[in-house]
């Protein structure tokens, strides 16, 4: 039995997620990702595609994250026809991922395009895929709910457990048998999740692995508490109130969005700050907002509580505003404050937080709420480095606004919460950690720590670079 793990994205950087494990010939795909970052750079990484699509047995999706399942339509386009497979709300999450991704990639077209034509330029810049595209790969996903172990080839069975990181995030927990008993197990935690984040459940405990395919986005830092997190909040809110200024969140139109407005509603219902007119401006946070209703198979004891036992919505109270036409956003930067607005995309590279961005980034009554990773090189990096000066749309703007960051958002594991995670496993059978998802630096640091606390074997993860299991 011939097993190999490679890695085509996201292999000492945090986007781009492509993981493939092939066995005798066999290919299984884990997460097909977008890379982001500058956008040319990001852009031309997104088109050389190396995955060799036709010869890929299966995918497995361990969520609805954009550089984990952006570049799925391109699978088709270029041979792939076999089964997608993920839990049912990473599905709905998914197809809303990729349609909107279609979506703005054919108005950047149109716009470079009428762009390229004023000044008499040439344009060949074209969409990765397009709406049709992204509803063919929709309907190549086979959902399978938690622990339903699911052959997906004659010889890889396929378990998913919650991974505690969005709504219907998983780590793959996928056993290969060579038909006499003999078995290896390969464990995939896409992105690991922490305990006590609102909506959904912890991260679950897998069963022992022979080898760990382990992300380490934060492996070189500790997050805040819940509670600090809704200290810090209250704190931002009150200022705003009292300068009537407004505050700009860039959020993850998943997860991020409706766990924030769950927040900004516990302070409310526990009347530690008063009402503050909220508008969550993102198209697809609405729509995603809906997905999270209808999946309470995902919700932790406290929010299946409220919405099952008690009929309290905590995504729809009384401040809360959806906001989805092109007009209603507009009229959000002639309003005066205090108000917050919450919007995508979460590193502030597109989407409709860089029109409020433009709008408020210089005035000293207004914040920047960081609640998130910001990939390097993207604009929500440079405004959490906090540069005086930052480019949006080809325009300077000075940075007048406080900048505040608050850590206890982000949906990834801390090195601490890691390695708390790995010591809750069995791992005296465990051969090797692969370590995927970070940057250089952090993965040195994360290795480190892990080395420490009795885990030596541990592998980081290089572009390309086979390892035979």
């Amino acid at each position: 039995m011939s097993i190999y793990f490679y890695s085509l994205g996201a292999a000492e950087e945090v986007t781009g997620s492509k993981h493939i494990i092939e066995v005798d010939g066999r290919m299984i795909l884990v997460d097909c990702g977008a890379f982001q970052g500058r956008r040319a750079e990001a852009d031309e990484k997104n088109r050389n595609f190396e995955v060799p699509a036709d010869k890929m047995d299966a995918v497995v999706l361990t969520h609805a994250h954009y550089d984990h399942c952006g570049l799925l339509p391109l699978l088709g386009l270029k041979g792939f026809n076999g089964n997608i497979y993920a839990t049912p709300a990473t599905r709905d999450l998914a197809n809303i991922i990729m349609m909107d991704s279609a979506r703005i990639q054919a108005r950047d077209a149109e716009y470079l395009q009428k762009q390229a034509r004023k000044h008499g330029q040439e344009f060949s810049w074209r969409p990765l895929y397009n709406e049709q595209d992204a509803i063919n790969t929709t309907n190549q996903i086979i959902t399978i709910s938690y622990r339903r172990p699911t052959w997906i080839t004659p010889n890889i069975l396929l378990e998913f457990f919650d991974a505690g990181h969005i709504l219907g995030s998983a780590m793959a927990l996928i056993t290969v048998t060579d038909g006499e008993g003999n078995t290896k197990k390969i464990a995939c935690t896409g992105d690991l999740g922490r305990k006590g984040k609102a909506i959904i459940r912890d991260p679950e405990i897998l069963p022992p692995a022979d080898y760990i395919v382990l992300e380490s986005t934060y492996g070189d830092r500790l997050h805040e508490t819940t509670e600090d997190a809704l200290a810090k909040l209250a704190d931002v809110a009150t200022k705003a109130i009292k300068m009537n200024g407004k505050i700009v969140i860039p959020a993850f139109a998943i997860e991020r969005t409706q766990e924030l407005v769950y927040y900004f509603h516990v302070l409310v219902d526990r009347k530690i700050i008063p009402e503050i007119p909220i508008f969550v401006d993102s198209p697809m946070a609405v729509n995603a907002t809906s997905i999270f209703q209808v999946h309470p198979e995902c919700y932790d004891e406290a929010t299946h509580e409220a919405f099952i036992k008690h009929h309290k919505n905590p995504f729809g109270f009384n401040s809360l505003r959806f906001v989805t036409s092109v007009e209603e956003s507009k009229s959000l930067n002639e309003m005066e404050g205090p108000m917050i607005i919450i919007s995508a995309d979460g590193m502030c590279e597109a989407g409709r937080i860089t029109h409020h961005l433009a709008n408020t980034i210089g005035d000293p009554c207004n914040q920047i709420l960081i609640v998130g990773y910001m990939a390097e090189h993207t604009l929500g990096r440079r405004i959490l480095n906090r540069e005086m000066e930052v480019r949006i749309f080809n325009q300077w703007y000075n940075v007048r606004a406080e900048i505040t960051q608050i850590n206890a958002f982000s949906a990834h594991a801390d090195y601490q919460e890691a390695t708390d995670w790995l010591q809750s496993m069995d791992t005296s059978g465990l051969k090797r950690i692969f370590m995927v998802h970070g940057e250089p630096e952090v993965q040195v640091v994360f290795k480190d720590h892990l080395e420490e606390n009795g885990f030596k074997s541990v592998q980081i993860v290089k572009y390309g670079e086979h390892y035979e299991l």
